[in-house]
């Protein structure tokens, strides 16, 4: 379905690269950070675990934990530039794991521990609640990955384009749809743990709330950070030399393409439309 897209498509998402903040090395530093804290929402799991009712807590702590593990491991290796710099593209795939599983899976685990351990008893009320949020993050996910692929074909990510100058506006509107699932689904969420729960531990319930919306917010940055690791493995440009910059766009020669003419063409036509659109 991507392979009808040309790179030209796709220039825009190499502004995290460009920057440096998604280069291997501040992908290394990530990893660093992601093994701290993973090791931290473990030991989290494990004390409100003993405390909480959720059922088959124990073996989806042991499963959690094995799997958490199996990155940390990675995430130690691919830390090391030797490594890391001759495998970009599957470090890269390794982050995007780390962060899932850090920020998402790790939060959503918490939630649904922290309810069946200060909220209810009423497992059955627990796993009801843990589909209603799983299908609510398919619809978020789905409909980001539309909305995205959308944004393709409309040419949204070409670089230079005018409505790449203007992508930060036009993308808060874009957003909307996905927030109003999004927030549909922590709303139907939060009546239903208010129906079926305990109301006693009021804090506990705006806790999980909160966890259960980081989950959705990384679900919704999944469908971007899959079409990088997408563009990493197509486009060479999307990866790095070995001393640390950025390898450059080539057009079908091999010659390296002058990004800035097309971004000055853009700038005057962009000028050109606010005039039009000022004398109307």
């Amino acid at each position: 379905m991507m392979n009808k897209f040309s790179e030209s498509d796709f220039l825009v998402l190499r502004g995290p690269l460009e920057s440096g903040r998604q280069s291997p090395g501040g992908l290394g530093g990530v990893l660093v950070l992601a093994v701290i804290l993973q090791a931290l929402m473990l030991f989290l799991e494990h004390f409100v675990g003993g405390y909480s009712v959720y059922p088959n807590k124990d073996i989806i702590f042991q499963f959690h934990f094995g799997i958490s593990c199996i990155i940390a491991f990675l995430s130690v290796i691919y830390m090391i530039p030797a490594v890391y710099m001759n495998s970009q593209k599957i470090q890269y795939f390794l982050s995007i794991i780390a962060s899932q599983n850090l920020f998402g899976i790790s939060f959503l685990i918490m939630a649904f521990l922290a309810l069946g351990a200060d909220i209810t008893t009423n497992t059955n009320s627990l796993v009801r609640l843990t589909f209603l949020t799983l299908g609510v993050g398919v619809l978020i996910f789905f409909s980001t990955y539309i909305r995205f692929y959308i944004l393709l074909q409309k040419g949204e990510f070409r670089k230079g384009s005018t409505r790449d100058i203007q992508r930060s506006k036009l993308e808060t509107k874009s957003y909307l749809p996905i927030v109003i699932i999004g927030s549909t689904g922590l709303v139907f969420i939060l009546q239903y743990i208010m129906r079926n729960f305990d109301m006693v531990g009021f804090d506990t319930i705006i806790m999980a709330t909160i966890m259960i919306g980081l989950f959705y917010t990384m679900l919704f940055v999944l469908p971007e950070q899959l079409v990088i690791l997408y563009c990493k493995y197509r486009f060479d440009s999307f990866n790095y030399e070995q001393n640390g910059q950025l390898k450059p766009i080539r057009d079908q020669d091999g010659n390296i393409v002058d990004e800035n003419v097309d971004e000055d063409i853009s700038y005057k036509e962009l000028y050109e439309e606010m005039e039009d659109w000022e004398k109307n």
